[in-house]
């Protein structure tokens, strides 16, 4: 592990600690009912910084420049295994319409800035960081898009369960179009198509708003963990998480980028280790937005990120092991 790697774990420990410290002080509230600190903070990012970040990202990328078959060889595989885990997690708590899609997004996100540009910039260079990046500005539009959807289509089934199919799906694309993560997407798009550059002084207040993403979501990680504890008698489904998006993930990716895809190289080795990073904070504030296995989604970030220490070598030591048979 290199130095800068370390040093950025443990500044991501830090400030997960720093809002622990705070939430047990109760400096901000007590937990719970509509003014839970918490929850109040998770709201301000998904509703006014998330929003600056994803119309930003969106409206700055080059998709014409974009190098199509390592994105594609990266997400396919995700969205399977995002997929696979809603489909699996959907049949076995059907009384729990949000959880599904919270756990997918926990077994797929990776912590792609904090940890991966690091890691990408000391391993592999100014190269495999280009390719990094640019996986990366379409990693949450992706991911958190697709599982809006989800959860939106189960919320709307059950909220109106005796409803009209029309009705449903009409409920589930507003509620997904209408929505502060879509929509900033869907309005970064039209203003791409439009060919125009985002005026300076609105990419300068876009680009401040962003910057507080993630920040604000390490000190969430530690309030959730002081106001919710770890899931009490819920370990077995967080190991199961972890084993995931810590092995699974980036074995999934590894043989369908390598043998489906033809991938070798540095962008293979890339990619792999993108799918094998400790799931992002992008995920406890996906089960803020939702009210459901906060404890869980933060107890994951937390513990995987420890456990990223032991598992990273392994996945920068396959791909190299691959190049060398062919």
């Amino acid at each position: 592990m290199t130095a800068v790697l370390f040093y950025k774990l443990l500044a991501i420990f830090i400030a997960a600690a720093m809002g622990w410290f705070v939430g047990h002080m109760r400096w901000l509230g007590k937990a719970g009912g509509e003014n839970d600190p918490a929850r109040v903070l998770s709201n301000l990012a998904f509703y006014l910084f998330v929003p600056a970040l994803m119309f930003r990202t969106t409206a700055r990328v080059d998709f014409a420049t974009l190098p199509w078959l390592t994105v594609a060889a990266f997400f396919v595989p995700v969205v399977l295994m995002l997929v696979a885990v809603y489909l699996w997690e959907r049949r076995r708590h059907p009384d729990n319409p949000a959880a599904p899609a919270v756990r997918s997004i926990t077994a797929s996100f990776g912590n792609t800035l904090q940890v991966g540009v690091p890691l990408v910039a000391g391993v592999f260079g100014e190269s495999g960081l280009a390719v990094h990046i640019t996986v990366l500005s379409l990693h949450a539009l992706t991911l958190l898009s697709l599982a809006t959807v989800l959860v939106e289509m189960d919320l709307a089934r059950t909220t109106h369960s005796g409803a009209s199919l029309g009705r449903t799906v009409l409920t589930t694309m507003r509620n997904t179009v209408i929505h502060p993560v879509v929509l900033p997407v869907l309005c970064g798009f039209a203003w791409q198509f439009t060919g125009l550059e985002l005026p300076a002084v609105l990419d300068e207040t876009l680009q401040m708003l962003g910057s507080a993403v993630v920040p604000l979501c390490l000190v969430l990680i530690g309030m959730s963990l002081s106001y919710y504890g770890l899931p009490k008698g819920a370990w077995r489904a967080l190991a199961g998480l972890i084993a995931l998006k810590l092995l699974m993930l980036p074995a999934l990716v590894l043989v369908v980028a390598h043998w489906g895809f033809g991938l070798s190289g540095m962008p293979l080795a890339v990619i792999v280790m993108m799918a094998a990073l400790p799931p992002g904070s992008n995920a406890m504030m996906f089960a803020q937005r939702y009210r459901t296995l906060e404890a869980e989604a933060s107890g994951a970030i937390v513990l995987a990120t420890m456990l990223f220490a032991l598992t990273a070598p392994l996945w920068l030591a396959v791909p190299a092991w691959l190049d060398k048979f062919h």
